[in-house]
């Protein structure tokens, strides 16, 4: 059958088409209705055999990683017991608010015992609070030769208290001797009443950042 007598086949009396035309009308349509099956009936098999898939997949990943946590528990676990005791051990070192005083004194007596001359020594008026311990700042003046000053930087460092210098400024004074600004920020733990209400102030931050 060429392309002639296709042209000329009436779509209104394929009864009277030739076999070979009836036979290939019957196979195009045949494929077209397995097509539109495929895509009617198959493909959202496909697709959810596509996303169970993927959630297998997802599943074992999750099943991996929890079972290198469960391999490594022990581990974990004397990590936090060190890393609580590596806390508990830094904690020593701050202050209560009821040693605060004392630290100060002996940040004070550091400088004397070195025959340094305190020209200013400023507790800063308010402490600047975290959720476990508070911070004091402490402006510093001393005046003394470079030996002295030296040595009095040492003394603060080896207090049994955690107390760092910052923003030092050293200017040469009258008579050769020296005189050196800083900031001595010492450092107390809070009771058990302040961290509840610092948890407090966090928590209303963020549920005020939440809702801008």
């Amino acid at each position: 059958m060429n392309l002639d007598e296709l042209r000329n086949l009436d779509p209104r009396n394929p009864g009277q088409w030739p076999v070979v035309a009836k036979l290939g009308t019957f196979l195009l349509i045949f494929i077209g209705i397995l097509v539109g099956a495929f895509f009617v009936f198959f493909q959202s098999q496909i697709e959810d055999k596509d996303k169970a898939e993927k959630e297998e997949e997802s599943l074992k990943q999750t099943f991996v990683e929890k079972k290198k946590l469960a391999v490594n528990l022990d581990a974990y676990k004397a990590q936090r017991a060190e890393i609580e005791q590596s806390f508990g051990a830094l904690l020593k070192q701050l202050p209560t608010k009821s040693e605060m005083d004392a630290l100060l004194i002996d940040i004070n007596q550091a400088g004397l015992g070195r025959g340094l001359q305190f020209d200013l020594f400023k507790p800063a008026a308010t402490e600047n609070f975290t959720e476990f311990y508070a911070e004091l700042p402490v402006s510093l003046k001393v005046t003394g030769n470079y030996h002295d000053l030296g040595a009095f930087s040492s003394d603060v460092a080896r207090l049994p208290r955690i107390v760092l210098l910052g923003d030092l400024n050293i200017a040469a004074g009258k008579d050769g001797a020296l005189s050196m600004d800083a900031i001595a920020k010492t450092y107390r733990y809070l009771d058990e009443e302040e961290i509840s209400k610092q948890r407090k102030v966090a928590k209303t931050a963020t549920t005020k950042a939440g809702g801008k």
